[in-house]
């Protein structure tokens, strides 16, 4: 079992203290029982807003994605008929590792 951080206690705690007025927005998506990594993603977008180019430019380095989630981009990138580079766009990734994930799990 891997150790996987409890990002709904997280976000929620982060909303009750910094974020009480965005409280509504994010109510059924904490209403969840788990969260997934992409969800953290919208979760982090939405509360942020491009707030900082620099901390954004960090965090979309270091980010990783398990293998559910990585399926889940590409069924998307089947249901909207996106091209690899459409799909990077969307999800502000590299190209080459679209490319990479569709020759490992496809």
């Amino acid at each position: 079992m891997k150790n996987i951080p409890d990002y709904k206690r997280i976000y929620t705690d982060l909303i009750n203290e910094r974020y009480p007025e965005k409280k509504e927005l994010f109510k059924s998506m904490l209403s969840q029982k788990e969260l997934s990594i992409l969800d953290v993603i919208r979760c982090s977008t939405m509360l942020t807003d491009g707030e900082d180019k620099n901390a954004f430019t960090f965090n979309q380095r270091h980010r990783c994605f398990d293998r559910e989630t990585i399926l889940e981009m590409l069924d998307y990138q089947k249901e909207h008929g996106y091209s690899n580079a459409q799909l990077a766009r969307h999800f502000k990734l590299s190209r080459n590792t679209i490319s990479k994930w569709k020759k490992k799990f496809i």
